[in-house]
């Protein structure tokens, strides 16, 4: 039943009149509401009031600001504008996708929206949404697109159907050094591309993603986000501006533009609103074409208290007091993208005084620090982590960060330097805190030199933190109450009581709201291992180490693991216990 027959069936309009309109509609092309509403036969409130009242769906007002990004991901851009329809928001707790439908009669658009919501496994809740407050969403989902449209069509007029390789070309080969720099820049500023790229660097930056991934498809030019750490699909742009994207950002970062047979690393910089962002850029070939991944590096977000990055109790208790000798070794362990250099850099700060000389060694430098000498690796020119440890130690530091120790050499220098007076920082890939002391000892550091020098470890990974606004109490059923009883039996009871936890603290979990973007997460924060060098330990070291046996000892000295700093997460409902266990999943060892 259309609007026209429900005006009909409510004695809203006359027989005669309804077939004159459904008539002038059909001519116009135009859906029947639409039509109704501009020719002022009745008012959009009172229709959709209406058509509530007859279809029995609930009317929802729509606030635009307040669509969920999760929601839409779940929808395809098309089959929201064929279909006329919004994804509003995930409801957890009821494991429903909530659609906003301007037209939920449709029952072909019903069982497109229900195979979707069910590949996700969530229910279909529909609501219905007026034809105003659609086009409010799609003028403001679409002003990304629009502005990457219009740059599009300028792009369009430039490279032309036969000069479109030239256009390109001229990107490509633009000389931007010596004396035709100034004229190349103008002509390069002057691209419609640079448009496009600004798009892409604005919106990572306002959504506070720490990673862009641009990446050619079979089809088409994808573009994707991480935000706390999950990567969530932004803008899909036509192919053909696949060169020139990947062109411009090579020139902003100062790479070969000429060159795509192999990976190439580089950074730029620029503001954005009201503060500068930098960006680390880095392209890999593909059978498809170079992608590209950039690093958003906002240094205001970067830098921040140990308190804040999740260094809570005896593990900041170690910490500080390690940090505050003149000498020995600090090791920061854990994966890739475990937020090793944050913690580090977070030290860095704590000890960047006027009256210490701070140098680091880093591939590539990440945040830029007053008061701190810091200098990149370049094993393109020989340049590496060890012969700049070499020259580092002639510069008379009192504190040294090395990135990452990789090698014997580099590892035996960072050794040295902390037995002849020096504090040395660094990262070293292992799997927990007590595996870091094998992975020495495999890189041929002599048991007996690592008790003197080696201070502390530190093993970590990441965790998304519930959202403050949303975030509400899980009913736990007794498998999880008995899973969490068993692993707080491990805890030690002083830890407990420390942070006033039991097996009866609430737990929360996600639900997902504005502020949020519906994800139920906002922030991530660290679990931690912090391994201390004690007497007993450096017997251990010299005797028998063997990962068991350091983490006996480890466990004596009331060293808690990654996993029961989540579960004291959780209980202080800092994050969820889903979280905990997907953490947990792709880590094993914790």
């Amino acid at each position: 039943m259309n609007i026209i027959q429900l005006l009909l069936k409510q004695k809203k309009i006359s027989k005669e009149e309804g077939e004159k309109l459904a008539e002038e509609a059909q001519k116009l092309g135009k859906d029947q509401e639409e039509f109704l509403i501009e020719k002022k036969i009745i008012a959009e409130n009172d229709l959709f009031d209406l058509k509530s009242k007859i279809l029995n769906i609930p009317l929802q007002k729509v606030n635009v600001d307040e669509i969920s990004l999760e929601a839409l991901s779940i929808i395809p851009k098309e089959a929201i504008e064929f279909y006329k329809v919004i994804p509003l928001k995930i409801d957890r707790p009821k494991s429903a996708l909530e659609v906003g439908m301007v037209y939920p009669e449709n029952s072909q658009a019903q069982e497109a929206l229900k195979f979707l919501a069910r590949q996700q496994r969530l229910l279909l809740n529909i609501f219905l949404i007026t034809l105003s407050d659609f086009k409010k969403y799609l003028d403001k989902s679409q002003t990304p697109e629009k502005e990457v449209e219009g740059a599009l069509e300028k792009l369009e007029k430039e490279f032309g159907s036969a000069d479109e390789k030239g256009i390109i070309g001229d990107i490509i080969n633009a000389d931007v050094s010596g004396a035709n720099e100034n004229a190349n820049n103008r002509f390069i500023e002057e691209a419609p591309v640079i448009r496009m790229v600004a798009v892409i660097l604005r919106q990572a930056v306002e959504g506070k993603a720490s990673d862009i991934h641009i990446e050619p498809t079979v089809e088409n030019l994808r573009v994707r986000y991480r935000m706390d750490g999950i990567l969530y699909p932004s803008l899909i742009l036509p192919l053909k501006v696949h060169p020139a994207i990947v062109a411009r950002i090579k020139i902003l970062s100062r790479l070969k533009i000429d060159e795509n047979r192999i990976p190439q690393d580089g950074r730029f910089s620029t503001k954005i609103g009201n503060k500068r962002v930098d960006f680390r850029v880095a392209t890999f070939p593909t059978t498809l074409g170079e992608k590209v991944v950039i690093r958003v590096l906002d240094s205001n977000s970067g830098l921040k208290k140990l308190e804040d990055l999740g260094l809570v109790g005896r593990n900041y208790t170690v910490l500080m007091k390690m940090i505050k000798k003149p000498y020995g070794m600090i090791l920061v362990v854990g994966p890739t993208g475990s937020g090793k250099t944050s913690t580090l850099y977070t030290i860095l700060r704590i000890l960047n005084k006027d009256q210490v000389n701070v140098v680091t060694l880093e591939d590539p430098v990440e945040y830029f620090m007053s008061g701190v000498n810091q200098s990149q690796v370049r094993p393109e020119i020989d340049y590496t982590f060890s012969k700049g440890l070499r020259q580092i130690l002639r510069q008379d530091p009192n504190i040294i960060m090395v990135g990452e120790i990789r090698d014997e050499e580099t590892a035996s220098l960072a050794v040295n330097a902390s037995l002849t007076g020096h504090l040395v920082l660094s990262t070293l890939h292992a799997n927990n805190a007590a595996g870091a002391i094998p992975r020495l000892l495999d890189m041929q550091i002599k048991s007996f030199l690592l008790s003197p020098t080696l201070s502390v470890v530190l093993s970590q990974r990441l965790l998304r933190v519930l959202c403050p606004l949303c975030k509400v109490k899980a009913n736990l059923d007794a498998k999880t109450k008995i899973f969490l009883q068993e692993k707080l039996k491990n805890i030690p009871q002083e830890v407990k009581d420390s942070f006033k936890v039991n097996s009866s603290s609430p737990v929360f979990e996600p639900k997902g709201c504005v502020k949020c973007s519906d994800t139920g997460y906002s922030g991530r924060v660290g679990i931690f291992e912090v391994l201390e060098m004690t007497a007993q330990l450096s017997e251990i070291v010299v005797k028998d180490p063997s990962e068991k046996a350091i983490m006996q000892e480890a466990r004596r000295q009331g060293m808690l693991t990654m996993e029961e700093d989540g579960i004291l997460k959780v209980l202080q409902g800092i994050t969820s216990l889903q979280e905990v266990m997907r953490v947990s999943e792709e880590n094993k060892y914790l």
